[in-house]
């Protein structure tokens, strides 16, 4: 049987992970670094990103998600494992993104991935100290980001 604080601690951790795609989704990048430890460490490379840490990860981000006109990170199926003040976990994200064609066309392009979490408690709750995205697929990818899915 789960203990309230472990319940307390899965559903704080939930909402971290929430908390990170909306503001990817939203561009709230104060928000975005909001999610992180101040020393986190964040590592895109298996899905074309860089590896950083956050001021660094909020500048690519900012300069790569205008080239898209819309995008959505799903998150689900996370599974935790705790040890004291630290949580491991493995989540599930879907993300649809579609480039603007001009003239009204637009190409849509599905990624799907693992984020592999470390996270710590801090005292203004849990944050990630460690991001890893364990790339699965790519659906649909347009020619010119061909590279991304070697």
């Amino acid at each position: 049987m789960l203990s309230l604080q472990e319940i307390s601690d899965r559903l704080e951790i939930q909402e971290l992970l929430v908390r990170y795609s909306h503001a990817v989704d939203t561009r709230d990048w104060d928000a975005f670094e909001r999610v992180f430890t101040d020393d986190a460490v964040i590592d895109y490379t298996e899905m074309g990103g860089p590896r950083g840490g956050v001021k660094e990860t909020r500048a690519f981000l900012e300069s790569a998600m205008p080239t898209f006109s819309g995008f959505q990170h799903m998150v689900g199926n996370t599974v935790l494992e705790f040890e004291g003040d630290t949580a491991r976990a493995r989540t599930i994200c879907h993300n649809p993104m579609v480039l603007d064609r001009g003239q009204g066309q637009t190409h849509v392009f599905f990624c799907g991935l693992w984020y592999r979490d470390v996270l710590v408690r801090t005292p203004d709750g849990w944050r990630i100290k460690d991001r890893y995205e364990e790339r699965c697929y790519f659906h649909n990818l347009p020619p010119e980001m061909a590279s991304v899915a070697t």
